[in-house]
């Protein structure tokens, strides 16, 4: 209650603050229903699936004042029935996913600091990653140049575990100690996309003297994006350089995507993507196996995240091969996706035996309904049909029915807005 009341103390002093130009206070709550059975990972043996909900609560506050824009927004996640030990803390907390200030200094320039969502192209190495219910923020410095056919964004990002007093390390996991980015975006008759992303990322370790050091990774490349009418074509090249705990990376990803508008209603497109990797009889120290790093991984690779989504890093690397057909007619949206997943490395056991590089086959069916204004449910079944080279790289038992059920209903009011 505490929380929820400094909430409308908050609410209340910025719609009365005399200088405020602009207000909008938006709720969102989402609740999901997973049926998990071989989700992540194939079933391990013995096993069986289970079933919970998981809820996203939001609440986000936009004021602009001239040149000033702010943006604060509060969120709790939790899984149903994962309640308090007690009858006064909340374990899960309310959390800040969004707390920026940005300043326009012209109509073209500005500048943000604070956390907030970076978020480029397709979102494949930067995302928001929307579905996670938590979310995904960082805590940096942007400055932003945008016109009518260029965008320039360059900014940078310093973690610390705490206000300490000594040289602390930085030990969250995946997380970088300090971040630098680039990204140059520019639009050619409408049609033609070019954009080109330029990213360094330091994480900190500590040697074999115990001394704390910063090795710095770079990824780069350029995304292509082709549209008329009918057809919607994308392209991207990544490289990764640099060095990750001492050990020199070298890894790479490339994928094109081609959808058609054969009617209005339906379109169908297919796609391949390679994710480089590292043979298991390789014997170099060299880190071969690409990262998407913070990018919304659920979008790609089928949507049972068998595949970076919190795993599968430093692996055998991936080759996706899919097709993507999409019917819309009314208030409904329909999508099938099946997936072919193959090593980009050898596969080779402990006893010299080569694995052939196919890893299984993914169907996912989706579906979306405007039940109508701020509420929209969405809902999807995917089912993995894994090789025996999966069972090896992943575990589990591919023979056991490997599948995974959700339903969600996103509701999204803006509850306040206000005006001078």
């Amino acid at each position: 209650m505490k929380n929820l009341k400094l909430i409308l103390i908050l609410i209340v002093g910025l719609s009365f603050e005399i200088q405020a130009q602009e207000l909008d206070v938006n709720l969102q709550i989402r609740p999901r229903f997973e049926y998990r059975n071989g989700f992540k990972q194939p079933l391990p043996y013995g096993q069986e699936g289970t079933s919970q909900i998981s809820q996203r609560s939001r609440l986000g506050i936009n004021y602009k004042q001239e040149d000033l824009i702010v943006k604060l927004t509060l969120q709790n996640t939790r899984t149903w029935g994962d309640v308090p030990t007690t009858t006064t803390a909340d374990k899960n907390g309310v959390a800040v996913f969004e707390a920026w200030a940005q300043y326009n200094f012209t109509e073209k320039w500005s500048a943000r600091m604070g956390r907030q969502v970076l978020s480029y192209d397709n979102q494949r190495i930067l995302g928001e990653l929307d579905w996670a219910q938590q979310g995904q923020s960082h805590d940096a410095l942007t400055v932003s140049f945008h016109d009518e056919t260029q965008k320039l964004d360059f900014g940078g990002a310093y973690n610390s575990n705490a206000e300490n007093l000594v040289q602390t390390p930085y030990t969250v996991a995946n997380m970088y100690k300090t971040l630098q980015y680039a990204w140059y975006h520019n639009q050619f008759n409408g049609k033609l996309g070019a954009s080109f992303l330029l990213l360094n990322t330091g994480y900190e370790y500590a040697n074999a003297d115990a001394k704390l050091l910063v090795d710095y990774k770079q990824t780069f490349g350029p995304y292509l994006t082709y549209k008329t009418g009918k057809l919607d074509t994308s392209f991207w090249v990544y490289g990764q350089t640099g060095k990750s705990t001492d050990l020199k990376v070298s890894a790479w990803n490339a994928a094109a995507n081609l959808g058609y508008n054969i009617t209005e209603a339906f379109k169908a497109g297919l796609g391949y993507e390679f994710l480089s990797g590292k043979s298991s009889n390789d014997g170099s120290s060299v880190i071969k196996s690409f990262n998407p790093l913070f990018g919304t991984n659920h979008g790609f690779n089928g949507y049972m995240d068998y595949f970076y989504v919190g795993n599968y890093t430093n692996s055998f690397g991936l080759q996706d091969a899919f097709i993507k057909l999409n019917y819309n007619v009314n208030k409904w949206q329909f999508a099938l996706m099946p997936h072919i997943f193959l090593t980009a490395a050898d596969v080779v056991t402990p006893v010299n035996e080569k694995l052939d590089s196919y890893l299984g086959t993914e169907i996912d069916a989706t579906f979306g309904y405007n039940f109508k204004k701020n509420i929209t449910v969405t809902g999807g079944y995917s089912q993995m049909f894994g090789s025996k080279t999966m069972e090896f790289v992943k575990g589990g038992d591919t023979s056991h029915t490997n599948n995974w059920a959700w339903l969600m209903i996103s509701v999204d009011p803006k509850i306040f807005s206000w005006k001078k």
